[in-house]
């Protein structure tokens, strides 16, 4: 099927977080991370509307492993809304690494969501915090706009991309998910399970060269 010829001006393109730190050399580095950038702003010349992801935490954030005395990095912790990973810090406020990568055209974007900025929660997907209630604004945008589809690109698939890819199909929006637009983590056989999360949920995987 020639996904390219469906494109309309109901279809969004959302790009999850491709900022410095989970590029190479970053704080949170996804491998080959910067390596979606070229793929995305061929694919986003495709799209009327295009929405940017921007990871945005403030220092003492909840998720960061420095803050919590004798946890490392990919550990976990229990909170009020559940299970909770920390991270190296990465992302923080003002500082380049919370920067998109220079080389992500962002002249395509209608709008830019900042999500994480609230201290006491981590926010992974683009519609709601992680305690799967706190809205980042992006759904009442989505329905206020009348958009239908929702193609997911960016960091990191089994992750963020995996979240919002998902919150989105509960919402009611056709998904589809540009798998090599993504780079993974694999944590503890996370992209597996992101892979058995789609199938679940119906969610589409589709490549980069159906928009050629």
């Amino acid at each position: 099927m020639d996904l390219a010829m469906k494109i309309s001006d109901r279809d969004v393109l959302l790009v999850i977080d491709v900022q410095n730190d989970f590029c190479t050399g970053g704080a949170l580095a996804v491998p080959g991370g910067e390596k979606v950038v070229p793929a995305i702003n061929r694919i986003a010349q495709k799209f009327a509307n295009v929405v940017l992801t921007q990871d945005w935490h403030p220092r003492d954030h909840v998720s960061f492993a420095p803050n919590h005395a004798g946890k490392q990095p990919f550990q976990t912790i229990v909170l009020d809304y559940g299970v909770q990973v920390l991270w190296p810090s990465h992302c923080v406020q003002g500082t380049a690494g919370a920067e998109f990568h220079r080389d992500l055209d962002v002249t395509r974007a209608n709008l830019v969501v900042r999500k994480g900025f609230r201290r006491g929660i981590d926010s992974y997907s683009a519609l709601f915090e992680n305690d799967r209630t706190t809205p980042t604004g992006l759904l009442g945008y989505l329905r206020e706009r009348e958009l239908n589809t929702v193609f997911v690109a960016g960091l990191a698939f089994d992750f963020c991309v995996r979240f919002s890819a998902d919150d989105a199909r509960k919402a009611g929006f056709e998904v589809a998910v540009i798998e090599d637009a993504c780079r993974g983590i694999d944590l503890d056989g996370s992209v597996a399970a992101t892979h058995q999360s789609f199938r679940e949920r119906g969610i589409s995987l589709v490549s980069f060269e159906a928009f050629l």
